[in-house]
C-alpha cells in the first residue's frame, strides 16, 4: 500500500480545514498576535468583511477574539493567509514539537524555529525515526499537521515526509 502524499496536492488551505475548530482558533489568535502581518492581517480583515458584511474598519475594531473566531470558521482562505496561520499557530502552540523533531534531526533551532535560511535534505532513515518518535509522543493529528506543513512550505528539503506514514 502507497501512503506518500503528493507534494504537489498540498496547500495550505487544506491543512487549515484539517484543524480541528479549536485549534484553528488558537492559530487565528496566534496569527492576530503576529506583528509583522500587516498585509497579511488585512487580507483577513477584508475576508472576513466579505463573508460577514461588515466594513473592514468595523472587522478592525472587533477584539481580537471575535475576529480570530471569525478567521478560523470561514467558509475558505487563500493559501498565503493560510500559511502564515500555520506557522503562527506552530510558532505559537507547538514549540515543543517542532523543538523536539528538530533535536532529533539534528537541524539548529531557536525554540523550534530553524535558524538557517537554508538547510540539506535530511537523510530519510533519520527523518523516519524522528518522525517515528514524534508520533510516539505527540497527539498524532498535531504531528500531521506540522509535518505537512513542513512539506508544504519547502517540498525541495522535506520532500522525504511524503513517503511517511505519520503525515497521514
Amino acid at each position: 500500500m502507497n501512503t506518500s502524499i503528493d507534494p504537489a496536492r498540498l496547500r495550505p488551505s487544506r491543512l487549515w480545514k484539517r484543524l480541528p475548530e479549536p485549534s484553528r482558533v488558537k492559530a487565528a489568535l496566534a496569527f492576530w498576535n503576529e506583528e509583522d502581518l500587516e498585509a497579511e492581517q488585512m487580507q483577513a480583515v477584508t475576508a472576513i468583511a466579505q463573508q460577514r458584511k461588515f466594513r473592514a474598519k468595523s472587522v478592525m475594531s472587533l477584539p481580537v477574539e471575535t475576529r480570530a473566531r471569525y478567521l478560523a470558521t470561514l467558509p475558505t482562505i487563500s493559501e498565503p493567509l493560510a500559511a502564515r496561520a500555520l506557522v503562527a499557530y506552530h510558532l505559537d502552540a507547538q514549540r515543543p514539537m517542532m523543538s523536539a523533531f528538530l533535536d532529533d534531526l539534528g537541524i539548529a533551532h531557536d525554540q523550534g524555529a530553524i535558524a538557517d535560511e537554508e538547510i540539506k535534505p535530511p537523510d530519510q532513515e533519520k527523518l523516519a525515526a524522528a518522525a517515528s518518535k514524534l508520533a510516539k509522543t505527540f497527539a498524532a493529528s498535531d504531528v500531521a499537521i506540522y509535518l505537512s506543513t513542513l512539506l508544504c512550505q519547502d517540498p525541495g528539503t522535506w520532500a522525504g515526509l511524503a513517503e511517511l506514514p505519520e503525515l497521514t
